[in-house]
């Protein structure tokens, strides 16, 4: 376990050292809480995440150990600078009509017009996100090759809507058309917009995924060696799109805690290092083949977060209730795994039995 989890470790002594001089530094006597506050968010950030550690690690399964190895160095870089502090920023200087660098120093120096212009920009941010992880969560599903249901009832059912042409891309649309009704006049375009752009963010980026693929057992053994490098890419920046789909309600969600964008970075980026560390862990340790249902628990719980952020566009959810639901699941997929395979090795031991 040290192997897997001492960076993260380390980033967490750093970062809640970082924490305790940044309070000092901005209210004398406040060290203390920053740190206090940068932990609590560390831990919602890990367990509203165990969802997105399944789904990395579905993917990592299939890449190289040097892409691997990017994905925990470049990946927690953008996951950390990206994702937490700058895409936020970027948000609210498109909306906001304001410079990055200005927004940036509103962000560090006036924590409460910052966290005001983040609200205004809040439902067209999870938007994208929803119908991102709306796209993962049907295309999971709706696949006539899968063979393994957890709950088979419906996904048994609804393995064979991929023959219907694009019928994931209409049910993605027809959610997005319903939630843009219940927000604000002036939101509806934004979010629609938004909405747009996460569907089709994930139709390029599976799409390339899908024909680097295709082709790459067609070409010749130099090519072979130049696609796999593409599809790592290609396979990176899917990774990078999961997990940003994922942090976003977590951002939003951490101003309730605190205004401060530098604590809301280090407690969300301890959490982030974590979910990378088990990521890893999963993957080495072939979890995933173990525990045959994890996968199918960490795509309800995906499908689950996509509804819970769109109806937060119009009605605030609490974070305990998203962690909660994805853990749920997660857990529930886990212990059905444990029972299939106790029952898988007692009809091997009858059968040895018999034959003896």
């Amino acid at each position: 376990m040290l192997e897997y989890f001492l960076g993260s470790y380390i980033v967490t002594i750093a970062g809640l050292i970082g924490a305790y001089f940044w309070g000092e530094h901005v209210h004398a006597g406040t060290g203390l809480t920053c740190v206090f506050i940068a932990l609590v968010l560390g831990i919602l950030e890990v367990s509203l995440s165990f969802d997105n550690a399944v789904v990395n690690a579905m993917k990592l399964e299939k890449m190289s150990n040097a892409w691997r190895h990017r994905f925990l160095t470049w990946g927690i870089a953008i996951a950390v600078f990206g994702m937490r502090f700058l895409f936020p920023i970027l948000v609210v200087s498109i909306f906001a009509k304001l410079g990055m660098t200005e927004v940036a120093k509103i962000a560090i120096t006036d924590s409460e017009q910052y966290a005001h212009y983040l609200h205004q920009t809040h439902a067209p941010i999870v938007t994208f996100g929803g119908m991102f992880l709306i796209m993962l969560f049907l295309n999971y599903f709706f696949n006539h090759e899968k063979d393994v249901h957890w709950i088979k009832p419906i996904e048994a059912a609804v393995s064979h809507l991929d023959h219907v042409k694009g019928i994931e891309v209409v049910i993605a649309l027809g959610m997005l058309l319903v939630t843009q009704n219940f927000v604000s006049t002036e939101s509806k375009l934004h979010v629609l917009i938004a909405g747009i752009s996460g569907i089709i963010t994930y139709l390029l980026i599976d799409g390339i995924t899908h024909f680097l693929e295709k082709h790459e057992e067609m070409r010749a053994a130099k090519c072979v060696t130049q696609a796999a490098g593409c599809t790592g890419l290609i396979s990176f920046i899917y990774l990078e799109l999961i997990d940003a789909s994922f942090s976003l309600d977590g951002v939003l969600g951490a101003f309730a805690l605190s205004k401060d964008i530098i604590i809301i970075t280090i407690g969300l980026s301890i959490g982030a290092m974590f979910v990378r560390s088990l990521t890893l862990m999963l993957v080495e340790k072939k979890t995933l083949s173990q525990f045959r249902y994890l996968e199918h628990g960490a795509h309800w719980a995906i499908g689950a977060l996509a509804l819970i952020m769109l109806i937060s566009t119009v009605k605030e959810v609490p974070e305990v209730v998203t962690g909660l639901i994805g853990v749920g699941f997660i857990g529930t997929a886990f212990f059905s795994s444990i029972r299939y395979n106790k029952k898988l090795e007692r009809c091997i031991a009858e059968e040895k039995g018999e034959n003896a």
